[in-house]
């Protein structure tokens, strides 16, 4: 018997980057950490690991594969990590050795300065990071991990500045990509976002404490008040009760990742002041508006399509089903016993509702299609449960370019988009008909009424359009072409 880490029905989905959380000024901070990277989990399931920091014992850590609950709910684990200052982070690796191979790659990641000890925690993707780790190896850094994120503590070590806080300062300004960063010190927590605010960060009051994380329902779980997002191009530092906050970069117009609204985020957070259930469900509007069908059920592809099929069903007077029912227990570490389980893919996951579907016309509403596969898989189960017709409907834009931003994207040759028409994918696919969400339309959804400028876009959507906000240094010089000369 072998185990996989990753299921057939997962393997066709964009994965979630990382998650990252922290609190000061509360006791038993280990704990909180805990439960806000539990409501992370979405974002990363390879690895979790926590860093606090107490007077008399110093930083202590402790870093683990899998699940949060399988590992930081034991209380000899969390025993071993007092105090009231903690980080925490969730792991999907998007860059170094893709599994959770190695403990080493798992953050927060430590290190020891000249004024004391630091550690950090970074969610997105440097995407000038294997020029940097060239750099410095060359000047004598020898480094413990595959991933993009020790730059950053090396950056910081040949820093001259005084403080921690000046030293990453020092280091973010020489990184390019996206970076929601948070760190701690022996006193302090610090929180920063890329000049774009490619991804996100929160900030919010926990009793006399404060709070980091990546998304609102971090802070949901804890009890934690939200204060407000950390703004683009914002480092915030948290000591002895008191927020600093200052703009260490160059001022960019924000463009924050528009994927994040579609799939990546949980449906009850808060983005940029909306709710992200509300704009998946608004996108469905917006599907049914522009990709009208006949056909007698709405179904979801659960659980991301869900908001979506509903807004569509709401949309177009279509009932909504559960058509696929979803097996909750299904977990990433599933043992195959032999290769004909194996090969039951999709249907180890999902399950058609033979009864409902049987002589109907569906609509499936899924979030995205990359390579197509378990859109074909999902096609056959509806078929041989009697389905008369099958018509995807997708909650995003057809994804034809690759994600160097935090998000782990097949190669463009591996996305079907990039490589077929609209037409070409229905029949691939095998369905009756598949329309993707225009780009106008998703920005409509996402609270912009013209659609997208494409002068100034309001997100980052580089999946979508090709357009990429900061150049992927490292990519271009392993021979990738950007739009321009692509087409």
């Amino acid at each position: 018997m072998r185990p996989f880490l990753s299921h057939p029905f997962d393997d066709d989905k964009l994965k979630e980057e990382c998650g990252v959380f922290g609190v000061v000024g509360v006791a038993d901070a280990a704990n909180f950490v805990a439960l806000g990277l539990h409501a992370l989990q979405h974002r990363g399931q390879e690895a979790a690991g926590i860093v606090t920091h107490h007077p008399e014992h110093g930083f202590n850590s402790a870093r683990r594969f899998g699940y949060v609950r399988d590992n930081f709910t034991n209380q000899k684990v969390m025993d071993t990590l007092p105090g009231e200052l903690a980080i925490g982070h969730v792991r999907y690796s998007t860059a170094g050795s893709k599994g959770a191979t190695a403990i080493r790659d798992v953050q927060p990641f430590f290190g020891e300065f000249s004024m004391g000890g630091a550690a950090i925690a970074h969610n997105g993707n440097l995407t000038n990071a294997a020029q940097l780790r060239k750099e410095l190896i060359e000047r004598g850094s020898i480094f413990q991990s595959s991933s993009d994120s020790e730059c950053i503590i090396h950056l910081m070590a040949r820093s001259i500045q005084r403080t921690v806080p000046e030293r990453m300062k020092d280091a973010l300004r020489r990184v390019e990509g996206a970076f929601s960063v948070i760190a701690m010190t022996r006193t302090k927590l610090i929180g920063v976002r890329d000049p774009l605010g490619v991804r996100p960060l929160v900030l919010g009051k926990v009793g006399e404490g404060y709070a980091l994380s990546s998304e609102t329902c971090g802070l949901d779980i804890i009890g934690a008040d939200f204060i407000r997002e950390v703004e683009p191009g914002e480092m915030v530092v948290i000591e002895n009760g008191v927020i600093t906050s200052s703009r260490p970069f160059a001022p960019a117009k924000s463009r924050f990742c528009i994927f994040e609204h579609v799939y990546f985020s949980r449906p009850d957070s808060i983005l940029g002041g909306r709710s992200v259930y509300e704009t998946r469900r608004q996108i469905g509007v917006e599907l049914a508006r522009e990709a009208p069908v006949e056909a007698d059920l709405v179904c979801p592809v659960p659980d991301s399509g869900t908001p979506a099929a509903i807004g569509f069903s709401q949309e177009s007077g279509i009932p909504y089903a559960m058509g696929i029912i979803r097996n909750q227990y299904m977990g990433r570490t599933f043992i195959e016993p032999t290769e004909s389980i194996r090969n039951m893919g999709v249907r180890l996951k999902l399950n058609v509702n033979r009864a409902l579907i049987k002589g109907k016309r569906i609509i499936l509403v899924d979030d995205s299609v990359v390579r197509g596969t378990t859109s074909r898989k999902i096609k056959d189960m509806i078929l041989d449960a009697g389905a008369a017709e099958v018509h995807f409907r997708i909650a995003s834009p057809p994804t034809a370019w690759p994600c160097f931003y935090g998000v782990d994207t097949p190669e463009r040759s591996k996305l079907l988009a990039a490589n077929m028409s609209e037409d070409e994918m229905r029949d691939w696919i095998g369905v009756n008909s598949l329309r993707f969400i225009s780009l106008d339309g998703l920005y409509r959804a996402a609270g912009e009424a013209a659609g997208r400028d494409p002068k100034a876009p309001r997100y980052c959507d580089a999946c979508f359009s090709g357009e990429y906000p900061v150049a992927p240094t490292d990519k271009l010089a392993e021979g990738f072409e950007m739009k321009e000369a692509a087409e």
